[in-house]
């Protein structure tokens, strides 16, 4: 008799604890979703529940392949945007309780809202399906996708006739391109590979494989010294132009309210990173030192005279001198604007 009531003891004991851990985990989930709309920003406090605090022996954070027991957000720890951390929990009990969470960061300043005025339209061959776009001079250099019609051409700000036009093959979807010097970078969608071209004749004069953390290539632009590249993530890349395999450091991008990621075709203009969110009707200007959404231009009103679905979305900004440029996949128009 008197094992078995040790044992039932032993038993109540352990689903008293079994019931305790869950009550924590509950807790710790309620205030993580409560906190996700809300967002952090870099310096804040991770204000844990008491009782998950007094349960615990020590706490910390993974969040890729870092640990860390700082609970403040820390910009060398975390990114912004979307963070999907586990958190974990040695009790003092011994044991450790694990939790999936995710961690939005937010930048501290308002996005300025951007107006615009438009001042001159141009023709568009409806038949591209842009994914790259730059002006240089009048002389457009635009990078058109889709297996089997993938290409980049030129062609003069005005007309819809190419000067030069380069074919790929079939198993190439063309992605975004900019201009380097006397060079033309292209990237492949899902070919994990780029391509170099002369600037003048189009002439193909060399490849480069994608650097192992870059899935896909979506956008590219050049600010004067380093690459930069999107693959359709939060993330936007700053490559070495003499080594484009070579990443020399990353940003992740988001505004005072939101998190960006499928941030698509980019374009440098004056100090700021200007991007397309594929499926969205505007433009994010950014700050490339950390990936801040500094402000938001809404292309609303332009998209939807040439959006009738999925695929002929916004997705083309230039610059032709401190007007922006902007056009779309499939669209028969390219757009003039002062940016206010």
């Amino acid at each position: 008799m008197k094992k078995i009531f040790i044992a039932s003891a032993f038993a109540l004991l352990v689903l008293a604890s079994c019931n305790k851990d869950k009550e924590i985990l509950n807790t710790l989930n309620d205030y993580n979703i409560g906190q996700q709309n809300k967002g952090y920003h870099f310096g804040d406090k991770l204000q844990l529940p008491q009782d998950v605090l007094d349960y615990a022996e020590a706490i910390t954070i993974s969040y890729g392949d870092k640990e860390s027991s700082n609970l403040t957000i820390d910009p060398n720890f975390f990114s912004l945007g979307e963070n999907d951390v586990t958190f974990n929990i040695k009790t003092k009990g011994g044991e450790v309780l694990q939790q999936d969470a995710t961690i939005n960061v937010f930048a501290k300043a308002k996005a300025r809202k951007i107006s615009y005025e438009v001042v001159n339209q141009y023709p568009h061959d409806a038949k591209n399906f842009v994914q790259g776009f730059q002006i240089d001079g009048d002389i457009v250099y635009e990078s058109d996708g889709q297996n089997g019609q993938s290409r980049l051409l030129t062609y003069k700000l005005g007309s819809t006739e190419p000067i030069i036009s380069v074919s790929q093959p079939q198993e190439i979807f063309s992605e975004g391109s900019t201009i380097v010097g006397d060079k033309v970078y292209q990237l492949t969608w899902q070919n994990k590979k780029g391509f170099i071209y002369d600037k003048s004749t189009l002439k193909l004069l060399s490849e480069f494989a994608y650097p192992e953390a870059i899935g896909e290539g979506w956008g590219l632009t050049y600010d004067g010294k380093d690459l930069i590249l999107s693959d359709g993530t939060k993330t936007i890349y700053f490559l070495d132009p003499t080594n484009p395999s070579k990443i020399l450091r990353t940003i992740a991008v988001a505004s005072d309210t939101e998190g960006y990621d499928q941030l698509n075709e980019l374009e440098y203009h004056n100090g700021s990173i200007y991007a397309n969110v594929w499926q969205k009707p505007i433009v994010l200007q950014i700050n490339p030192a950390n990936g801040e959404v500094i402000g938001i231009i809404d292309f609303t009103n332009i998209a939807k005279q040439n959006t009738t679905g999925n695929d002929d979305v916004l997705n083309g900004i230039a610059f032709k001198g401190e007007n922006m440029v902007i056009t779309g996949k499939n669209w028969s128009r390219i757009y003039e604007v002062v940016i206010k």
